[in-house]
């Protein structure tokens, strides 16, 4: 049974004493230990703090492994930021400040307490006397931080563990699969905090004790902690310049995808896509129904198509480009038990090892097929470079993205060849096969684009922009478990989560017209979506009124694919997510967050999806903006709540005033696009204030006088909001109030 932290069995910090300063660092010694107390200035607005023995801190050699390992959790290691140390006066207690401009560490001794303020605004506070915390463990030193929570306090990110927003209560654990853990947690009071560490974090948020987030970490050297200032989107930004941001997924990416049905063969598959093209469905891939399509040979070291699924590649390559259809794999860094090259990569050392020294046996899944296999030691590079260039060898012949889900539970005594088990290994081991894999599939594209969808939950996995949703009930309440997922994970820094459209497994029952339409509308304004291809969950299972409906949403995902590439694009840059909370977009409204089924569908667009029977429902406009239903074009002041009445055709869509929506052409599929001409109209929510969010963004917008001037609209339909005008001037265009 694995050892579960017990936060109260541990020596705490009390008494430090300041030591040395220099411009990007400032050093405390802890009384009557060993122990320093190092805080760092990382980055504006960002503090480091770290907390061991000099030696594990500032260690003399760092094995080329271990480096490889911090990269894959940090991608800025140097600090930019300069901190200037001063004493405070306090008759009772030793105070230092911290400070970097307006961003101050103020920290006492006696007990110790960390406290971070913005001016005069207090944003975080540690425990009195309970902030930093060591002991021992049967598994290793142990080291604990705490903060101390404000009444009404909610935390939010650390992954999408029940999917839900607010984590106070829980109880997570980093390398248990089903906790769904990410690393980054943050508070609408205007701090975030990640805990950099490759092996077990377990996060208690106000579970023990009701008013403290305790984070502990197991067999740890030392302890490391960033600690970010800021609204939520400054959070993310601090973050992901931290840790990583995303490649691109590409345009022809970002057009629906069908997920082949169980045991169809891939002409028919590609005979269904034509067919739903040719009734106005609008669908771009094919994703292989497991088994994998490739794998190891019996007895060869590559990878090879399965007769049965892929008999001519190039034929069918060649069939796939003439119809504009991509084409998605599942695949899995596995070798079947019991062939030749099964032993023969046991005995190179080249496969995840027993403490006896037997290669790892994982029991079968559907991607392998349901037999039992070995897994590829990713930690050793040559076996990464195998893997990789063999994936790239398909990905050159035509194959579009892969899909790999390689977070097993490897029992503590799995081990890699450079010693890695126990949770550090179940922390590695999918982020090891996720990069290989977008390696395989970006190659040496620059700016990186590829697609690599993975369920995965380990540090980091916001570099990916392409996370895998779960599939969930044909009801109701599946469409509300899908949608709160993908916020959740937005949450958690991750940039867009798919939405699996229907469930192939489970029964269609309660699947009405109703919600059948309610679901796609709700898809059509997200990330990405997959149908899935069984008869049942198909437009064409429907009536045609509910036909034309589907055609009309695919339609309209069509038309937003320049924005929604827009938003990625700005996420390579920011990391904001697709998909966005209301307590993400709107830290400082509080009664937006309560509404936690609506969410900003990039920077411009409040989705407000329809999640019961019905066409009524409530609307909450956040204070701040001022907001135009896109239906009507009414205007509504921001901070109300509207009953709104909403048809199958439409759904509760505002846009935020003085954003612009830019909006591509109808097509059937992304190969439709003329990529000199992406666009075909912009849509204006009030005077434009932002330049618009959309894919190769050459719309600029400034404001002079009271109007507005755009350059990058030659050619295009523009819809103003009413009460403005417009008139166009060669190549720029001036919005101004009508008259």
């Amino acid at each position: 049974m694995p050892y579960k932290f017990d936060f109260a069995n541990l020596t705490q910090f009390n008494n430090v004493v300041f030591d040395t300063a220099t411009p990007p660092e400032a050093v405390f010694t802890v009384d009557g230990s060993n122990y320093i107390v190092q805080v760092q200035a990382h980055a504006p607005g960002v503090y480091r703090i770290r907390c061991g023995e000099p030696g594990a801190l500032n260690p003399e050699k760092v094995r080329a492994r271990d480096i490889v390992h911090n990269d894959m959790l940090i991608a800025r290691h140097d600090a930019v930021g300069e901190l200037a140390v001063c004493s405070l006066l306090d008759e009772n207690r030793s105070s230092w400040q911290v400070g970097q401009g307006d961003i101050k560490l103020k920290v006492t001794s006696s007990p110790l307490q960390l406290q971070v303020y913005q001016g005069d605004r207090l944003l975080m506070s540690t425990s009195p006397g309970n902030t930093i915390s060591v002991g021992e463990s049967p598994e290793g030193n142990c080291w604990k931080f705490a903060v101390q929570l404000q009444p009404d306090e909610m935390l939010h990110g650390l992954g999408n563990k029940n999917n839900a927003l607010n984590k106070n209560g829980m109880y997570l654990r980093s390398d248990i699969p089903d906790d769904r853990v990410l690393p980054l947690v943050w508070s609408t009071a205007g701090w975030g905090m990640y805990t950099n560490f490759k092996g077990r974090v377990e996060h208690d948020v106000a579970q023990s004790k009701k008013d403290l987030y305790q984070v502990g970490v197991v067999d740890a050297s030392h302890l490391d902690i960033f600690i970010f200032t800021g609204d939520p989107t400054e959070i993310i930004n601090q973050y992901t310049a931290l840790t990583g941001r995303p490649g691109q997924p590409g345009l022809n990416a970002m057009g629906v995808w069908l997920d082949q049905s169980a045991n169809e063969h891939i002409d028919e598959t590609i005979s269904l896509v034509q067919n739903l093209r040719n009734n106005g469905f609008a669908i771009d891939g094919i994703r292989f129904a497991p088994p994998a399509a490739f794998g190891f040979p019996a007895d060869k070291n590559s990878l090879e198509w399965v007769e049965e699924r892929v008999s001519d590649p190039r034929d069918l390559f060649g069939r796939l480009s003439e119809s504009n259809i991509l084409l998605m794999s599942s695949a899995i860094p596995a070798v079947i038990q019991g062939t030749p090259l099964f032993e023969e990569l046991e005995d190179r050392g080249w496969l995840l090892i027993t403490d006896d020294g037997d290669a790892h046996v994982e029991e079968g899944n559907p991607v392998s097929g349901n037999q039992p296999f070995g897994l590829l030691d990713l930690t050793n590079k040559d076996v990464y470079r195998l893997w990789t260039e063999r994936i790239r060898q398909f990905v050159e012949e035509g194959l579009c993205a892969v899909s790999c889900s390689a977070q097993f539970r490897f029992p503590d005594d799995i081990t890699a060849r450079g010693g890695e088990s126990g949770a550090v290994l179940r922390t590695l081991y999918p982020a090891l096969a996720r990069q290989a894999l977008f390696d395989a599939v970006a190659g040496h594209k620059t700016p990186q684009e590829g697609v690599v969808c993975s369920t995965d939950t380990f540090p980091a996995a916001q570099r990916f922009a392409w996370q895998e949703g779960p599939l969930v009930s044909n009801s109701w309440d599946g469409v509300k478990e899908s949608l709160r997922s993908a916020l959740a994970m937005a949450d958690s820094g991750v940039v867009m989560q798919s939405h699996m459209f229907g469930n192939p497994v489970e029964s269609t029952k309660d699947l009405t017209p109703e919600l059948y339409i309610r679901w796609l509308s709700m898809c059509v304004f997200s990330g990405n979506f997959h149908f899935q291809g069984v008869p049942d969950l198909l437009p064409t299972a429907f009536d045609e009124a509910t036909q034309e409906l589907a055609r009309h949403w695919l339609e309209w995902r069509y038309r937003l694919i320049p924005y929604v590439v827009g938003i990625i694009e700005d996420s390579v840059r920011t990391g904001m997510p697709v998909q966005r909370s209301m307590a993400q977009a709107f830290p400082d409204d509080p009664v937006a967050q309560v509404w936690d089924s609506q969410y900003m569908f990039g920077p411009a667009l409040l989705v407000a999806p329809i999640l019961q029977p019905g066409n009524k429902t409530h609307v909450y406009l956040p204070e701040g903006s001022a907001w135009w239903d896109i239906s009507t074009g009414n205007r509504y002041e921001g901070g109300t709540t509207w009953e709104v009445n909403a048809e199958l055709n439409t759904l509760p869509v505002f846009g935020r005033e003085g954003h612009i929506l830019s909006l591509g052409p109808a097509a059937l599929c992304t190969g439709d696009f003329n990529s000199a001409r992406i666009l075909d109209e912009v849509w204006m929510f009030g005077m434009p204030e932002h330049s618009p969010v959309v894919m190769r963004n050459r719309i600029r917008v400034m404001q002079m006088q009271g109007s507005s001037y755009i350059k990058g609209l030659e050619g295009l339909k523009i819809l103003p909001s009413e009460g403005l005008e417009v008139k166009r001037r060669g190549a720029e265009v001036r919005i101004s109030r009508a008259r």
